[in-house]
């Protein structure tokens, strides 16, 4: 953890600053590719053993998980990128607690990974993740498009 706190700071030293704009873009970037990756792997390991019924729900949790716990997530995270100043550090696309947040639910994808359970269920939990991801990355998409007229970088 020493590590990672040394390398923020570094980073910051060296003062990569990027525009609102591009913070926009980034997390928007950032919620399409790992959901649309999420769902890749997701379906790659669930759709030779999953029944259409099991997609279509797991399609739907996917759905409800963005709905009702990821779009509060991405408006408040939309929020906090829009009162950034300009310039800010490139990793203040998110809070320290949301990095944080990104490097468990990485180590907990590794670990599930590497458990004994069925690709199959795994392929189910990553789509419904990714879905959800996917989904909610229209509400910053949504809010780069408006901001895309204001100048920056």
């Amino acid at each position: 953890m020493i590590y990672l706190f040394s390398a923020v700071t570094v980073l910051r030293w060296l003062k990569p600053g990027v525009s609102i704009k591009t913070h926009l873009l980034s997390a928007s970037l950032i919620w399409t590719v790992v959901g649309g990756g999420l769902i890749w792997v997701g379906v790659g390991w669930a759709l030779p053993m999953a029944p259409l019924w099991l997609l279509a729900l797991a399609l739907s949790l996917g759905g409800l998980k963005s709905l009702y716990i990821l779009d509060r997530i991405a408006e408040e995270n939309s929020t906090r990128i829009h009162a950034l100043p300009e310039k800010t550090f490139v990793g203040d696309v998110y809070s320290l607690r949301t990095w944080l947040l990104v490097a468990i639910m990485v180590v907990l994808g590794r670990l599930l990974r590497t458990s004994r359970l069925p690709r199959e269920y795994l392929g189910l939990l990553y789509f419904i993740v990714g879905f959800g991801l996917l989904l909610s990355s229209r509400i910053v998409w949504r809010d780069w498009r408006r901001h895309r007229g204001h100048s920056g970088g």
